[in-house]
Order: structure tokens, then C-alpha cells, then sequence
């Protein structure tokens, strides 16, 4: 009997035929499960499960990374607007006081020039002697030159043109010139007694200083 089964061509071509055909996966799986070998395929799938949450903290990172990047370039667009806001208000200040001091001493140059118009006048007024003050012609000369110098510094006083005439008062290096200092036994020292010629302010601004003669002690 035995010698028989072994010698039987149609067994044999049948175990051939089965060693030839492939497996299937399904049937690896179940060969290996009931094999008890572990299968490679899922072996694999494990391994990409496991890396999957190093994937994501790599996310996680670039994303801060890039929300720190965004945040620090916000920061610096916001101090770049206060220092545009800034210089805009300091240009603006700028702006406006330029145009004050327009308005205050934009006729500085006109004013300059018709000072020596007025020194004229007081020159004129002046020279006239006590003698002949008494004479009806120099008499109306003489008045016609007083209004007219009084007309002309009322013009001036509207644009906030201030005589300096400063006889009596302390000497003041700021708006005076001294010429010449001169013992006076009544005179306070270092007190003006005599305006040689006037100054003008213009807007509490020096224009001309007076030139002015000063009282020194007298010596012993």
C-alpha cells in the first residue's frame, strides 16, 4: 500500500502545483498567526504609528517658530509707527513755531532799516536851540517833526516795537551799550545818566541796544 500512494503521479503534480502558487497576504497573516512568527508588513505599519508624534512636535515647533518670528516683526512695526508719530510731532512743533516767529519777527529787517529814520527825527528835534524854540516858523517845524516822530513810533508799537530809553535805571548788558563811564556825585553807580542814542526791541527781542553813559563813584 504504501509503495503505491508514493508512486502516484496525480499526487505528486498536485504538491507541486501548491508549491508553486503564491500566498496570499491574508494567508501569510494566517500562516504566521498560526505559525506564531511575527509578520514584517505589520511590523512596519508599527514603526510609522510610533513616529507619528515625533511628526507632530516637529509641527508644533515650527509653528512656534513662527509665531515668535511674526511677533517680533510686529514689535518692530509698532516702534517704527511711534517713532514716525514721534518725528511727525516734532516736525509739526517745529512747523509751528517757525511760523510764530514768522508773525513775530518776519518785519525785523523793515523795522531795522526805518531806525535810523527815527534817529533822524530825534537828531532834528534835538538841534533845534532854546533860543529860537520861541519862533512861530521853527515853532510849527518843530511840532510837525515831534508828530510826525510820535506817528511813526505808534506804528511801531502796534507790532510790538519797544523804546529803550533807559536814563536813570541800572545798567542792564542786555538791552545797553556802555560808552563812557563818568564820576557823578548824585547818580547811583553803575546807573545810566545819559542815552547818547535809543535801542528797540521787537517782541521783547533786542533790535539795537541804547548807547548809554554810565555813573561811576567819584574818587577821593
Amino acid at each position: 500500500m504504501k509503495d503505491k500512494q508514493s508512486s502516484d503521479p496525480l499526487s505528486e503534480a498536485t504538491n507541486d502545483q501548491q508549491a508553486d502558487e503564491p500566498v496570499s497576504p491574508e494567508a501569510g497573516a494566517d500562516n504566521a498567526a498560526s505559525s506564531g512568527e511575527p509578520d514584517e508588513s505589520l511590523a512596519t505599519d508599527n514603526d510609522d504609528d510610533a513616529r507619528q508624534p515625533g511628526s507632530d512636535s516637529e509641527v508644533e515647533i515650527s509653528l512656534e517658530t513662527q509665531l515668535e518670528a511674526l511677533s517680533a516683526q510686529l514689535s518692530s512695526a509698532k516702534d517704527e509707527q511711534l517713532r514716525t508719530q514721534a518725528e511727525m510731532q516734532n516736525l509739526r512743533r517745529r512747523a509751528e513755531r517757525d511760523v510764530e516767529k514768522a508773525h513775530k519777527f518776519g518785519l525785523e529787517k523793515l523795522i531795522n532799516g526805518l531806525l535810523p529814520v527815527l534817529d533822524n527825527f530825534d537828531r532834528a528835534i534835538a538841534a533845534v536851540p532854546e533860543a529860537a524854540a520861541d519862533d512861530e516858523v521853527v515853532k510849527s517845524l518843530l511840532e510837525g517833526v515831534e508828530l510826525t516822530r510820535k506817528t511813526a513810533l505808534d506804528v511801531l508799537k502796534t507790532f510790538s516795537v519797544e523804546v529803550l530809553e533807559p536814563y536813570g535805571e541800572p545798567f542792564n548788558p542786555e538791552f545797553h551799550q556802555a560808552m563812557t563811564m563818568v564820576p557823578s556825585p548824585t547818580a547811583e553807580p553803575n546807573s545810566v545818566i545819559d542815552v547818547l542814542q535809543k535801542g528797540y526791541t521787537l517782541n521783547g527781542r533786542l533790535l539795537r541796544a541804547a548807547m548809554v553813559v554810565i555813573a561811576k563813584t567819584e574818587e577821593a
